[in-house]
């Protein structure tokens, strides 16, 4: 199981980003996948989370700007950033739980940066 995390950059505040968590392998099926975040000095924070049937849910810090959204034909889910804030900056980072005969529980992906300036 290998999760890949693209899209993050530097942008204005205002601004948008769209982020992707592509899960690969096989022999697995894949549930609840979840975008965490580190900000500076921060701890880690749980931003937002869909299932595998799509039900999703955020922080309420990013409710009405974020949208997660899933493509379950190419294993990816996306994360739509909009109305970015300057207290957005952080490594945004993608987990997957997993269900497979060999590959069972949480995998993570690496971060991708996200860097908003006011």
């Amino acid at each position: 199981v290998q999760l890949q995390a693209s899209g993050g950059g530097l942008v204005q505040a205002g601004g948008s980003l769209r982020l992707s968590c592509a899960v690969s392998g096989s022999g697995f099926s894949i549930g609840t996948i979840s975008w965490y975040r580190y900000g500076p000095g921060k701890e880690r924070e749980l931003v937002a989370t869909i299932t595998s049937g799509g039900r999703t849910n955020y922080v309420d810090s990013v409710k009405g700007r974020f949208t997660i959204s899933r493509d379950n034909a190419k294993n990816t889910v996306y994360l739509q950033l909009n109305s970015l804030k300057p207290e957005d900056t952080a490594s945004y980072i993608c987990n997957a739980d997993v269900d497979g005969d060999y590959d069972t529980g949480i995998y993570w992906g690496q971060g991708t940066l996200v860097t908003v300036s006011s």
